[in-house]
């Protein structure tokens, strides 16, 4: 059995049922009731206790760990998640890290991201470790104001980062959980090209086939809305990358296709298959 933590998410989901649809028995864990497919088992927990796992990990041999937003603060106790893992016989983890943890590795959220790989690594589980950088999927933030008034606002505007479809993200782990030829692999997935908020609005309009203009917010307005579904801290780290990318963060990782042997999704294609989300 494979446990898929955030199940219910823009990984978790396309996970899942990719998983199911392999002949894997599967269990999507959620913090809230949700629809599963058909054949694949469902647990509330909340990873915050990491004893309210446990059911779901019975019986278990892989484990996609996957840590909500309040979870990336110094202090959150994850660590206790990977134990519990072991603990339960689990053999093998994937954790969805971030590539900030490579590319700006002081930064609060930062460090306890890479303090929690560190216990992975110790862990004497089988392991692989995910490092997207940003998601395609981010752009769903902007779907109200398009759907209402035809607007993306947003910060930064003209300066871009290669972001990454969650469902590539859903694919490597689905290699990683699978086969063990990715054991002890750090893999750092982003999209096949820079693409600016002004060049996703672009790709957003080709979609829908309708005009969409947009508006830039300052840093400080942007950091308002963001903080308000996630800690401010990770808003205001988020707001730095996007702000000023460093050479290594705009670098185009080969690592989607070293593992699914195709290049990543390009987010026009993200576009066109999340369009009825912005009508």
């Amino acid at each position: 059995m494979i446990v898929v933590t955030g199940a219910t998410g823009n990984i978790g989901r396309p996970l899942t049922r990719a998983l199911a649809e392999a002949g894997q028995q599967v269990t999507a864990v959620s913090r809230h009731a949700a629809a599963v497919p058909d054949g694949v088992r469902h647990v509330t927990a909340d990873l915050a206790d990491p004893a309210g796992l446990e059911p779901a990990l019975a019986g278990a041999k892989a484990l996609f760990l996957l840590l909500s937003g309040d979870l990336h603060a110094p202090g959150a106790g994850t660590a206790d998640l990977i134990r519990a893992a072991e603990s339960a016989g689990v053999h093998r983890v994937v954790l969805l890290s971030t590539q900030g943890v490579s590319t700006r590795p002081s930064g609060p959220t930062r460090v306890a991201m890479r303090a929690l790989e560190d216990v992975l690594r110790e862990s004497g589980l089988e392991w692989a470790i995910l490092r997207p950088g940003g998601f395609a999927s981010n752009a769903l933030w902007w779907a109200e104001s398009i759907r209402e008034r035809g607007v993306v606002a947003a910060p930064f505007g003209d300066i871009g980062v290669p972001v990454i479809d969650p469902a590539d993200i859903a694919e490597v782990a689905a290699a990683c959980l699978l086969d063990g030829q990715h054991t002890g692999e750090v893999y750092e997935l982003t999209g096949p090209e820079v693409i600016t908020p002004r060049g996703q609005t672009d790709a957003i309009a080709a979609a829908l086939g309708s005009p969409v203009s947009f508006h830039d917010l300052t840093r400080d307005e942007a950091k308002a809305a963001m903080s308000q579904a996630m800690p401010a801290e990770l808003a205001e780290d988020t707001l730095t990358i996007l702000g000023a990318p460093t050479p290594a963060e705009l670098r185009i990782s080969p690592d989607v296709e070293r593992v699914l042997g195709r290049a990543p999704r390009s987010f026009a294609d993200w576009a066109a298959r999340h369009v009825d989300a912005f009508r």
